[in-house]
């Protein structure tokens, strides 16, 4: 008994002294450890992601060499999945505004949206103002230069362009669900109008008014503005806008043009944020669905926060309203906008 103690402690003693055995897996397994080993296997997927995507990246911004340092660093951080978790139809739509393939061969999903987001990556850094300024900034400074011009060539003449269709005439809504196709140039001539009259009312405003600090930051406005305004002018242009926002659309533009500027800021706010329930809590019970399941429909959506170059053009619409309203009191004053 004793001899068989002691060739139990030899092997023991050996099988700790064994610097391979250290490394052994064991049977159990801590519960950190587990957890620890699943986060270096994402780590190391989503630089393989990563590394994948680099030559993708490489050929969007190969136009412009000298972005190309800036583009290596942002793809060398790779972006998580579940912090751009865009539907299928979002991003084919997206790609499609942006003339890029809808799908390269051999790509998953994941790797359709990585690219997306490396495309838009890609247009944020070239459209941002160099020193870290922003768009406000600019056009800050772009209407202090127009102003240092005109006061040099001392031309204060305007040209009045050509007369646009339905310049008179109200919108009607009858054309939603006849003739959508009408609707386009109606608002497009409509907006175009709107914002027209807006720079002229900057313009005409007194050269001590210009000056301050007011004045120059909405003449930044305006201007900054009409730069966001050129995304929906271009859909408007090429007939492409989705038929949810060309109703509300229409819709705010007919009520800006009878002076019903509360009714304006309803459709407004159904465009911006929309008015489908945000449903809280289980939407789904066994074989049973929750009563008005049918209300919480996917037409309904927050438009302003598919992306960011929607946000500032509905943001803009809202600016010219505003200033509708301004220029254009209604007779009845319950139909100002708060």
């Amino acid at each position: 008994m004793d001899a068989l103690k002691a060739e139990v402690a030899a092997k023991r003693k050996a099988i700790q002294d064994d610097p391979s055995a250290a490394s052994r897996p064991t049977k159990y397994m801590r519960r950190g450890d587990i957890e620890r080993l699943k986060q270096e296997q994402e780590e190391a997927a989503l630089q393989a992601t990563a590394a994948s995507l680099t030559p993708i990246v490489s050929k969007a911004s190969s136009p412009s060499t000298s972005k190309a340092p800036s583009v290596a660093r942002e793809t060398e951080s790779p972006i998580p999945e579940s912090s751009f978790n865009i539907s299928n139809e979002e991003t084919i739509r997206r790609l499609r505004a942006k003339s890029q393939p809808i799908r390269l061969f051999g790509e998953s999903d994941k790797d359709r949206r990585l690219r997306l987001r490396a495309l838009e990556l890609i247009e944020e850094k070239g459209t941002e103002r160099q020193g870290g300024q922003n768009d406000f900034k600019k056009a800050l400074e772009d209407v202090e230069n127009n102003e240092r011009e005109l006061k040099n060539k001392n031309t204060k003449g305007k040209k009045r362009g050509d007369a646009d269709p339905g310049a008179n005439g109200v919108l009607d809504l009858a054309l939603i669900k006849t003739d959508p196709d009408k609707l386009y140039p109606l608002i497009y001539y409509a907006l175009k109008r709107t914002l027209k009259e807006w720079g002229e009312a900057m313009d005409e405003r007194p050269d001590n008014v210009k000056r301050t600090t007011q004045g120059k930051l909405a003449a930044a406005t305006q201007v900054q503005s009409a730069e966001y305004l050129k995304p929906l002018f271009k859909t408007l242009r090429s007939r492409s806008l989705p038929q949810d926002m060309l109703a509300r659309m229409a819709e705010i533009v007919h009520h800006m043009q009878k002076r019903q500027y509360q009714r304006a800021n309803d459709s407004y706010l159904r465009l911006s944020i929309g008015n489908a329930p945000w449903p809280i809590g289980v939407t789904m019970v066994g074989i049973h669905e929750r009563s008005a399941r049918e209300k919480i429909s996917a037409d309904q959506v927050a438009h302003v926060l598919n992306d960011e170059v929607s946000r500032k053009y509905i943001q803009s619409l809202k600016r010219l309203l505003t200033f509708s309203q301004t220029k254009y009191p209604p007779e009845d004053i319950s139909q100002l906008m708060g």
